[in-house]
């Protein structure tokens, strides 16, 4: 993430946005409930607005970054007990199988340059019958120039290269929303309730 991408994160104006926009959208109506995971959260900035609207989750959220890690747990102080932050690496968490009702990924696989081994991890660690949730950029010509000088670190997924990798995950219901333009793919994925976990 670059120092402009981090600053905005822990902006005023992005919670707001978060809160009234983002998250409306990327759940459509879904409701967050028990053990919540947010992956690359970055400052925190999703997970606050989750905690504060959904007074019967807890969160941990992660991200790789560790400056990020510690203004997450800054940002979730005031929700102490409820929330736990931790550096973790997408591609490889250190959860146990089934760990969470609710794996939550917003717009932060496409730094997370084998993405596929990220949702294969989330898919991994959420419990038979949860869900995970997410959006994130799709690699369109626009995109590409807003990051072509983010070289290695980042890589945006094709909508057939995420519905390839979807087909492999022990999940039994996806659904893929591409919005904004064709910009941007809102994702649904429920684990089977008979899979092991």
């Amino acid at each position: 993430m670059s120092r402009v991408q981090a600053v905005f994160c822990r902006s005023g104006p992005w919670r707001g946005f978060a809160r009234r926009v983002v998250l409306p959208w990327a759940f459509q109506g879904f409701r967050p409930e028990g053990d919540v995971l947010e992956i690359g959260a970055g400052s925190g900035a999703m997970a606050a607005e989750l905690l504060a609207t959904h007074p019967g989750i807890t969160m941990t959220v992660t991200d790789f970054d560790e400056a990020m890690v510690d203004s997450a747990r800054a940002g979730l102080a005031p929700f102490a007990g409820r929330a736990t932050a931790r550096q973790a690496d997408a591609t490889a968490l250190p959860f146990d199988d089934g760990a969470f009702d609710l794996v939550l990924s917003w717009v932060m696989l496409h730094h997370t340059v084998e993405w596929e081994k990220a949702l294969a991890e989330a898919a991994r660690v959420v419990r038979p019958g949860g869900h995970v949730v997410g959006y994130d950029l799709l690699s369109t010509a626009p995109l590409r120039l807003l990051h072509r000088n983010d070289g290695d670190h980042l890589r945006l997924m094709g909508l057939a290269e995420l519905r390839e990798t979807l087909a492999e995950l022990p999940i039994d219901q996806s659904v893929l929303t591409p919005s904004l333009a064709g910009l941007v793919v809102r994702f649904t994925l429920r684990k089977s309730a008979r899979s092991g976990p």
